[in-house]
C-alpha cells in the first residue's frame, strides 16, 4: 500500500488519526453537542504520485450608475469580466511527521472581457507555469515563496510606460488567480480545532478575498457551517457559507504590485471607494471517502459608492458588482 498522509483542505494534517478514518465519537462539550452525533474529519487525501486537478471559473457582472438619483438610461454602464483557470496539484515528497512538498502546474488560464482591450490580461500569464509549496506535519504552509514570486511576476504584467515615462497599470484579474490558488480549500482550513471533527449544525469563522476591477484591497468576512452529511454510495459533506464585509484584509495575504503607478480606465478615473454593502452566500460539497473537494459555488452581491477627481463634474457615481466563485473537481 502506497504511503499516504491526510491533510485537511487548507493543508492541515490530521496526524493523530489512522488514514481512511473519517468518522469519530463524539463528547459533551457544552456547547449543544450531544453524545452520539455523527463528526467528521474533512480532509483531502495527498499521496505521492497522485493528482488532484481543479477548474476554477470567476465571474464578475459590474453595474456602474453615474447618478442613482437620475431617470436615464444613459447614467448606467454594464460590463463583465471572467478568469477560467485549471491547475494541478501533485505531492511529490510526503513526510506524514515533517515537511511534505506539493507541486502545483497551472495548466491555462483564460481571461475574457467587455469593451475594448489590448493585448493579454497579466494573469494570463500564470498559464504553463509551476510553482512547488511545503507543508509542515501540522499542515501549515512553511514555504509559499514560488507562489508569491509568480504573483509578483504576473502582476508587473499588468503594467506600461506611459507617455512621461510613468507606470501605467491596465486592468487585470491577478487578484481572482489569488482568490482560486491561495484560498481552495479555506473551508476546512479555517477550523480551529480540525483533528475533533465537526458535526451537523456546527460553525466557524474566517475571511476570504474580494477579487475587484479596481485596485482596491478588501475582505469577506466568512461563517462556515456544516449543513449535511449525506449516505448515499458517496458519503458527501455538504458545508454552507454567508458573507459580510470585513473590516480590513489580513496583511498576509499577497500583493501582486508595489511602488507607485496610475490605473488606466474607468476605475482608474474614479477613486474614494466605501463599501456600502456586501452579501452573499455559498455551498461546498466534499466526497467524505475520498477526502476530496468536489464542487465549490460562492456569490455574493458587493455595493460601493465612488468619487469623482475635482473636475466640476456632477455626478453621484456607485458601483454594483455580482460575483460568482466556482470550483469543481475534474479527472486527472
Amino acid at each position: 500500500m502506497a504511503l499516504r498522509t491526510n491533510l485537511t483542505f487548507g493543508l492541515v494534517v490530521v496526524l493523530s488519526l489512522s488514514v481512511g478514518c473519517r468518522t469519530v465519537g463524539v463528547r459533551d462539550d457544552g456547547a449543544g453537542v450531544r453524545r452520539g452525533d455523527e463528526r467528521v474529519l474533512l480532509t483531502v487525501d495527498f499521496e505521492p504520485g497522485r493528482t488532484l486537478r481543479y477548474k476554477f471559473v470567476s465571474n464578475r457582472d459590474i453595474l456602474l450608475d453615474w447618478d442613482p438619483n437620475a431617470a436615464a438610461d444613459e447614467q448606467i454602464e454594464r460590463r463583465f469580466e471572467r478568469l477560467e483557470m485549471v491547475t494541478t496539484y501533485t505531492p511529490v515528497s510526503v513526510d506524514p511527521y515533517g515537511i511534505s512538498t506539493i507541486r502545483a502546474v497551472c495548466e491555462s488560464v483564460r481571461v475574457e472581457r467587455s469593451g475594448r482591450h489590448s493585448g493579454t490580461d497579466a494573469a494570463e500569464g500564470a498559464s504553463g507555469r509551476a510553482f512547488s509549496f511545503t507543508v509542515d506535519s501540522r499542515g501549515k504552509i512553511v514555504d509559499r515563496s514560488e507562489l508569491d514570486a509568480l504573483v509578483k511576476e504576473i502582476g508587473e504584467r499588468a503594467f506600461r510606460s506611459g507617455p512621461s515615462g510613468g507606470r501605467i497599470k491596465n486592468p487585470d484579474m491577478v487578484g481572482d488567480f489569488v482568490a482560486g490558488q491561495y484560498f481552495l480549500w479555506d473551508a476546512v482550513a479555517s477550523i480551529e480545532r480540525p483533528a475533533d471533527g465537526v458535526v451537523v449544525g456546527q460553525s466557524w469563522t474566517s475571511k476570504l478575498p474580494v477579487p475587484l476591477p479596481m485596485v482596491l484591497r478588501k475582505a469577506r468576512d466568512v461563517i462556515y457551517r456544516l449543513s449535511e452529511i449525506r449516505h448515499d454510495d458517496e458519503r458527501l459533506v455538504i458545508v454552507e457559507s454567508t458573507y459580510a464585509p470585513a473590516e480590513a484584509a489580513p496583511s498576509e495575504w499577497p500583493i501582486p504590485y508595489a511602488g507607485r503607478f496610475q490605473v488606466s480606465g474607468t476605475f482608474g478615473f474614479l477613486g474614494g471607494y466605501q463599501v456600502l454593502a456586501l452579501e452573499g452566500a455559498g455551498r461546498e460539497s466534499f466526497d467524505l471517502d475520498a477526502g476530496r473537494l468536489l464542487a465549490s459555488d460562492q456569490k455574493y452581491t458587493i455595493r460601493m459608492r465612488a468619487s469623482l477627481p475635482p473636475m466640476g463634474i456632477r455626478a453621484d457615481p456607485h458601483v454594483t458588482i455580482e460575483q460568482t466563485l466556482t470550483t469543481e473537481s475534474l479527472a486527472p
